[in-house]
């Protein structure tokens, strides 16, 4: 090399460029090895996060890093979030059951517990399909309840809405498609004698139950995509702990300030604590 037959400050001269910037390279390049491996890793955990989230994750785990600096480096790498795939559709809105109106088109959410959003996925097995029906609390994104099926039945929903009723206090509102599990009488009077308000989207207006839909989405792109299921209890096993734990726990969401669904929910329910608690001892 030049620097190996002559002084750095002559070799830098020659090339143009400061001596600063020759040993700022030498200083830099372990740091930025590390921080694109740091990357690597936790692109390959999170495949479908696109710079942003990746650059929150990274401050969780101690990066001093900003977004663009991130975002330089996936593109040097070939890093992208994995692209979002369309999915199959499991609604049948043929039936005779009551419909019922759109309650949180223009709601404003504030709480948990104001809203759980539902929806039904297939998942394909080594041989067949699954399906799993999800309800979410629309404020917080917690996972409020889930079940496995083997088939579209009433059974699959109305399994998922029971577990959720059990551990959480009902919602004031229950929004869902349209779709016969959801318009079932053993499906809705289960919600009419907990006091909850039914709300559904339009008929043929999927995104009107967005944040279910979303909630599908990811729970595929994140989980179901990465994994193969050789049968009903190894699905019900890999997607609990997926569901249970990755996403109430560890997996950040940009909507809620790069917070995990539990500690946004806990942060809020301090928060409201300690502001009612105040409340009560002026009044």
């Amino acid at each position: 090399m030049l620097v190996q037959d002559y002084p750095i400050t002559m070799a830098c001269d020659t090339l143009g460029m400061a001596r600063s910037s020759y040993y700022y390279q030498a200083v830099e390049a372990p740091e930025q090895a590390k921080l694109k491996e740091a990357i690597k890793e936790t692109a390959a955990e999170w495949p479908t996060y696109g710079y942003r989230r990746l650059t929150e994750q990274l401050k969780r785990e101690g990066w001093a890093v900003n977004r663009k600096r991130v975002q330089r480096l996936m593109r040097l790498m070939h890093i992208q979030g994995k692209k979002k795939r369309k999915k199959k559709r499991t609604t049948d809105s043929r039936h005779g059951f009551p419909r019922y109106p759109n309650l949180v088109l223009d709601m404003e959410i504030v709480r948990p517990d104001q809203v759980w959003a539902s929806d039904i996925t297939y998942i394909r097995l080594h041989r067949g399909f699954v399906y799993l029906a999800v309800i979410m609390d629309v404020f917080t994104r917690g996972i409020r309840g889930w079940h496995l099926g083997r088939g579209l039945d009433h059974t699959l929903t109305l399994t998922a809405l029971q577990r959720a009723l059990a551990k959480h206090p009902a919602p004031r509102v229950h929004h869902s498609d349209q779709g016969i599990q959801y318009a079932a009488t053993a499906y809705t009077q289960i919600l009419q004698d907990a006091e909850v308000q039914i709300s559904m989207a339009d008929q043929g207006e999927a995104w009107q139950n967005g944040y279910a839909e979303r909630l599908i989405r990811t729970i595929k792109e994140e989980e179901v995509d990465l994994s193969e299921y050789l049968d009903y209890h190894d699905a019900y096993q890999q997607l609990g702990r997926f569901l249970d734990d990755v996403y109430i726990h560890k997996r950040i969401h940009s909507s809620l300030g790069y917070l995990t669904p539990a500690e946004f929910e806990a942060e809020w329910r301090e928060e409201h604590t300690l502001a009612l608690d105040l409340e009560l001892r002026i009044a």
